[in-house]
C-alpha cells in the first residue's frame, strides 16, 4: 500500500519540538523570538497564510507583529515600514508576504531586508549560502520537504531526484538541499524534452510546477516517493477544491509514498518558517 505522507503530523512534532527548545533559549538568553509579518492588500489566500503564520508563531512561543498595509501603498512606504524592522533589536525575523500588488517591486523588498532577519531565505546573500553549502536560513518549502523526505526515506545518498520546477522560491532551493543530501539531481523545466520519460527516473519527485494535477500516475517511478508542493484551487462540479500539480488517484497506484494536498508540504512550510525565526534569534543573540 502507498504510505502517505502526513505534513499535519510531522509539522506537529516539529512545532512541538520548537516550542522546548524556544523555552530553552528564553531561559538561556532572556530574550523572545520576534517575528514580524506584513501583509499589503486584500489577497484572500494571502489573508489566510498570514493568520496560519501568526497563529504558529504563538504556539512556538514567540512575540509575533502584524502589519497590514492598504492594496494602495507605495513602495516608498513599504520600504520605510521594513526599514524599520531592520532597526528594531525585538524582531529577529521578518517576512513580507508574497506576491505583492503590481506597484511594488518583490525583488527590492526582499534585497532590503536584513539578510540575518531574512526568515524566508530569499536575499540574496542567504541565496549565495545555500547553493555554497553554509546557510542558515532555509527557504522554508524546500526546508520542509527535506524534512518529509528524510523521515519517509532516512538517508538519501544516492537516490536520483527528479525536481519539476525552476523557480527560486522551490525548484533551485530545493535542487541545492538534495544535492547536499548526496542525491542526483534533475531538474525539469518548461524547456526540457520529454519531460514524463525524466520523471519517471525519479526514485524522488518533488513536483513545484503550479499547474493542476500535470503529473500523472504514468509519470512516475513505481516505487518513488513523489512530494507535491503544488496548491491550485479548481471548479469541478460547480465547487471549488484543492489539488496538487500530481494527480493523487494515479499517482498513488504506483508511488510508494506520496504527500496529499491539502495537509503535506503546507503545515511544513510554516513550521519551518517558525524554525528559521528561532535560528534568526539565536544567530543574533549570540553575535
Amino acid at each position: 500500500m502507498t504510505r502517505l505522507i502526513d505534513g499535519k503530523k510531522i509539522s506537529a512534532s516539529v512545532v512541538e519540538q520548537l516550542a522546548l527548545d524556544t523555552r530553552q533559549f528564553i531561559a538561556e538568553f532572556g530574550v523572545t523570538p520576534g517575528l514580524a509579518v506584513v501583509l499589503v492588500g486584500d489577497d484572500p489566500a494571502s489573508h489566510v497564510y498570514v493568520r496560519n503564520k501568526v497563529k504558529q508563531a504563538t504556539a512556538a512561543g514567540f512575540n509575533s507583529t502584524e502589519h497590514r498595509l492598504a492594496a494602495d501603498t507605495d513602495q516608498a512606504e513599504l520600504n520605510a515600514l521594513v526599514e524599520q524592522l531592520n532597526n528594531d533589536p525585538s524582531v529577529h525575523g521578518i517576512l513580507v508576504q508574497l506576491p505583492l500588488p503590481q506597484q511594488l517591486s518583490e525583488p527590492e523588498i526582499i534585497r532590503l531586508i536584513a539578510p540575518e532577519k531574512d526568515v524566508d531565505g530569499f536575499h540574496p546573500l542567504n541565496v549565495g549560502a545555500l547553493a555554497s553549502g553554509d546557510a542558515d536560513l532555509i527557504p522554508c518549502t524546500p526546508m520542509g520537504c527535506m524534512i518529509m523526505l528524510e523521515k519517509t526515506l532516512g538517508d538519501l545518498s544516492g537516490k536520483h531526484a527528479v525536481v519539476v520546477g525552476r523557480s527560486n522560491i522551490v525548484g533551485k532551493p530545493m535542487a541545492a538541499l538534495l544535492l547536499q543530501a548526496n542525491c542526483t539531481v534533475t531538474i525539469v523545466h518548461s524547456r526540457s524534452r520529454d519531460i514524463e520519460a525524466i520523471c519517471r527516473q525519479g526514485d524522488i519527485l518533488v513536483a513545484a510546477v503550479g499547474r493542476p494535477e500535470m503529473i500523472k500516475g504514468s509519470w512516475v517511478k513505481p516505487g518513488a516517493t513523489v512530494i507535491d508542493v503544488g496548491i491550485n484551487a479548481v471548479e469541478q462540479g460547480g465547487k471549488r477544491r484543492l489539488v496538487g500539480d500530481v494527480a493523487f488517484s494515479e499517482a498513488a497506484e504506483v508511488a510508494a509514498a506520496i504527500s496529499p494536498v491539502p495537509g503535506g508540504v503546507g503545515p511544513m512550510t510554516i513550521a519551518c518558517l517558525m524554525k528559521n525565526t528561532l535560528t534568526a534569534a539565536r544567530k543574533q543573540v549570540s553575535e
